[in-house]
């Protein structure tokens, strides 16, 4: 969920992702030895099926993001301290290079070779637009909160705010990380 809702591309989760496609075709192959026409069976491949809806989905979303966003995506990658963990898993870095070749490519083929030689240059950094980091969030409250500190990125005071289950509550967006916690 916090992929799908943040404006930025977030760190990847490689290992879970992995472990998650590993566990799908273990329990593939436990589905195809198993006896046919037994009602778990068929509950059970829903269940695969659903697990794979939600993988399929999460990576679909990233895709999108890189996408949108690929100059920015590439342009992190590539100034993150030594440390720090990457926003892109190694297929995905292929995928964003790749695509922004091509994409290159593209301009110049369509259009960019019509144009002035003092033209014939993109620059993707300023030409794409960078994910909305200043957007708002819209969180609603599972259960009773009370007495919640909320602190406001350009005022040195804390906001204290009481939740109450079920009230939708407009929060500004945490820059780091770009994701609503519970």
């Amino acid at each position: 969920m916090n992929e799908k809702f943040a404006p930025e591309l977030l760190e990847s989760k490689t290992e879970i992702v992995e472990c998650v496609m590993e566990q799908l075709e273990h329990m593939e192959e436990n589905l195809k030895r198993a006896k046919q026409g037994d009602l778990k069976i068929s509950i059970h491949r829903m269940e695969v099926e659903r697990i794979r809806y939600v993988l399929s989905s999460y990576l679909r979303c990233r895709l999108r993001k890189i996408e949108k966003y690929f100059p920015h995506v590439l342009e992190k990658e590539k100034t993150r301290a030594e440390g720090e963990p990457s926003i892109l898993s190694p297929e995905e870095f292929a995928f964003a290079k790749e695509y922004t070749a091509n994409t290159e490519n593209h301009f110049k083929n369509v259009a960019l070779r019509h144009m002035p030689p003092n033209l014939q240059k993109v620059e993707f950094l300023k030409a794409v637009p960078k994910p909305n980091l200043d957007a708002f969030v819209f969180l609603r409250v599972k259960e009773r909160q009370e007495n919640i500190m909320v602190e406001p990125e350009h005022d040195d005071r804390c906001q204290l705010i009481k939740y109450f289950y079920g009230f939708f509550l407009e929060l500004p967006r945490e820059r780091e990380g770009g994701a609503v916690r519970q």
